[in-house]
């Protein structure tokens, strides 16, 4: 049975991150690896690895159910409630009080220097964790030009699915080879044709600086969720009566089925609750995305601002509700299935693969924000003393937030 002490400290730390995790689901893997490996050790940076790749298979806000992974490998079901309740509350309560607001006074707060301070920030902390996680991911030489493969594949603006799925074939079959210099020549053949395949079957429909905004990046998210909206064609439909049950099961499909980027979030918002249903405009749904990227936690709160906007606060708990229940579903049902995918020479082959992927598209996400992120000297300055504060000293993630919006007060305010 699980006692009350790892739950309390689940509780604790989820919390911690809930408000604090800002710059999307790369930060906030990154800092939760700090937290439960490097800190607390948890587990071993392999174990976490497997982790992030199982929550790549699934549909779902990736960031928060690796947090719903975590509390379910130290506390069991309750430490999977727990740990994703903690981690989506803050953002949800933050979220919604912004949307009040909103309602009220029709604009969103100004918080650009915010993230002018802790954007630099977070990039320091995604690099230290990606070479650490690196280390051993790619401690077997094969799967260092998977990797390599799937990042240049991201950047290229290849969906992140086939990626993931290429990773997979690839990890198979370096699982499967002969031994010997045949063996290695066929899976560099297997490589080669993979990394060769036509683009254009491959590639995802948002363009790579869409793509870059997902990480909740501040300075130009609602510039380009504006530009993504033009580009986006759908026929427009007769209006819909809203009512609480149709938002409830609209964010519970969109939370169940939703693999991808938060372009791909916005494509599925748009379709519906202002084409098809009329429910809202299309600047009421660019200040919903930009408020979910540039607030801590979860960028899918997104659906809190929706909801308090279509329901009050009836409708904000239940659209929260909606799209992160499916999540906890299916973390309850594919953990059990890790450890048999490891036992599995061919099957672990694969998750090696898609671990080797994930990274990749990792570095494609970090590399897309810091573009956004480092614009000008101060914020050189902010990354680089980011980075040699990780790497000398190795302080609490959180301090080095809080730090970085500080300087960007100074700074930018």
């Amino acid at each position: 049975m699980t006692t009350a002490a790892p739950l309390r400290e689940l509780a604790a730390l989820f919390l911690r991150l809930g408000v604090t995790a800002f710059g999307g689901p790369a930060a906030h893997i990154a800092m939760m690896r700090d937290e439960v490996v490097d800190r607390r050790r948890w587990l071993s940076d392999k174990e976490f690895l497997d982790l992030v790749a199982a929550t790549n298979l699934i549909p779902g806000p990736n960031s928060t159910e690796l947090a719903i992974h975590l509390g379910y490998r130290r506390g069991g079901l309750a430490g999977l409630a727990l740990a994703g309740v903690c981690f989506i509350l803050p953002a949800a309560l933050i979220v919604g009080g912004i949307a009040w607001a909103y309602a009220r006074y029709g604009a969103t707060p100004q918080v650009g220097w915010l993230m002018y301070g802790v954007g630099p920030v977070v990039i320091a902390i995604v690099a230290q964790a990606l070479l650490k996680l690196g280390r051993a991911a790619l401690s077997r030489w094969a799967y260092a030009p998977v990797g390599a493969a799937a990042l240049a594949a991201a950047l290229a603006g290849v969906n992140e699915l086939a990626v993931l799925a290429a990773g997979a074939v690839i990890g198979l079959a370096l699982a499967m080879r002969p031994s010997g210099p045949a063996g290695s020549a066929a899976v560099l053949a297997w490589l080669a044709a993979l990394v060769a395949a036509p683009t254009q079957l491959l590639r995802g429909t948002a363009p790579a600086a869409a793509q870059a905004a997902t990480g909740g990046t501040a300075s130009s998210g609602g510039a380009i969720v504006g530009a993504a909206l033009a580009g986006t064609a759908a026929a427009a439909g007769a209006a819909v009566p809203f009512t609480l049950t149709g938002l409830g099961l609209f964010f519970l499909k969109v939370g169940a089925v939703l693999f991808g980027s938060g372009y791909v979030l916005l494509a599925f918002l748009r379709a519906d609750l202002v084409e098809r249903w009329g429910w809202l405009t299309d600047q009421q749904l660019i200040d919903a995305i930009t408020v979910g990227q540039v607030t801590p936690g979860p960028v899918f709160t997104t659906a809190t601002f929706i909801g308090y906007l279509l329901g009050g606060w009836a409708g904000a708990t239940l659209a929260t509700v909606a799209i992160f229940v499916p999540g906890f579903f299916f973390v309850a049902v594919t953990q059990p299935l890790i450890p048999r995918l490891r036992a599995s020479q061919a099957l672990g082959g694969c998750l090696d693969g898609v671990v080797a992927a994930s990274l990749g598209l990792m570095a494609a996400v970090t590399w897309q924000l810091a573009q956004a992120a480092v614009v000008d000297v101060p914020t050189a300055l902010i990354a680089s003393t980011a980075a040699v504060a990780l790497f000398r000293w190795r302080p609490n993630s959180t301090w080095l937030i809080l730090g970085g919006a500080a300087a960007g007060w100074f700074l930018g305010g």
